[in-house]
Parts: C-alpha cells; structure tokens; sequence
C-alpha cells in the first residue's frame, strides 16, 4: 500500500499546526490567509482549529482502544493512493510517497475520507465508516467495498470522501525519507 502526503514546497513536507500552541496556529493561518490566498489553507473556517484538535483527540482515543500505539501526540497526514485533487491544495506542492512497509502498522490508523467529516459531527449520513476509526488490518476491507473515493468521487459530487486518510502516530519512517 502506497501513502502520499501532499505539502506545500516552501514550508516542507510533515509540518503541522497542530504542534503550534493556539496562538502560533491563529498566526499563521491568518499569515496563510494573506500570503496563499489560493491556498486551501486560506480558505479553512474560523473554527477550523478548534474542530481539528478535538478529532485529533478523538482519533487517538479510538485508535489506543483498538490497540494502536501512539508515539506522537498528532498525527502526520496521509492518504492511500494518490490523489490528484490535494496536489491543488497548495500553490508550490510536493508529494512523497511511502510504502506502508516502511512504517510500523501498528501506529497508523484510517479513516474513509477526511477525519473532518467523518469525525467532525456536521455529516450525519448513516454511512458506516462515519465516527469510525480503522487499523491497517481493517482498512483492506472497507476500501474493498467502497473503492477508492479519489477514483469515484474525484469531483466530491458524491459526498465529503475524496480519499482515505492514513493518520501515522510515529515519527519512524517518516522523518528523514527523501523528499
């Protein structure tokens, strides 16, 4: 299995906000507002970090139950497969591609779709990888039976899932791959 984390080259790859105290992230996501205005980034709500830490904890939360190790305490993003889409998130983007055998499976959990919508409370569709949390076991499984949403919903016509996010709870194998 392939993950690829999309970045904004002038920043660097595996950077995160959510390792910012709150007043360092408020900063630079109104610096983000007026330097990238055509970012994705800049367009992010006003509650964005609020929302974002409260799913991370969920996540966390959810995946210690299910027996996964978390040796950070916020995750490096990454989706399964490429996806066409996030390369527009970022002015100057970069992508790495790691092979899910360079990692430890055991600290690296999913979702399908963005951690956003499935664990932010606004979509209440019924869907059943809504609220859920999957290990690298499961994933197989679930991407069997739906696909991969960057091949069917490219365009998000279909509902918020665009990809299946891979949340890696370890810096081994992260830090230091080649950019």
């Amino acid at each position: 299995m392939l993950l690829y984390h999309y970045y904004d080259k002038t920043v660097g790859p595996f950077r995160s906000i959510s390792e910012l105290t709150d007043e360092e992230a408020e900063r630079l996501l109104a610096e983000i507002k007026v330097s990238k205005p055509r970012s994705m980034c800049a367009g992010r709500q006003e509650e964005y970090l609020t929302i974002r830490r409260r799913v991370e904890g969920i996540m966390k939360h959810r995946f210690l139950i299910k027996g996964g190790r978390v040796e950070r305490d916020t995750p490096h993003y990454l989706v399964v497969g490429e996806c066409r889409w996030l390369g527009e998130w970022y002015e100057n983007c970069g992508v790495i591609k790691i092979d899910m055998s360079a990692l430890d499976p055991g600290t690296v959990s999913f979702t399908y779709g963005d951690s956003h919508p499935t664990f932010g409370g606004r979509i209440n569709d019924g869907k059943e990888y809504r609220n859920k949390i999957y290990t690298y076991d499961e994933i197989p499984a679930i991407i069997e039976k739906y696909g991969l949403p960057q091949v069917h919903n490219a365009d998000g016509r279909y509902g918020p899932e665009r990809y299946v996010e891979a949340q890696v709870w370890s810096d081994r194998g992260i830090i230091g791959c080649p950019v």
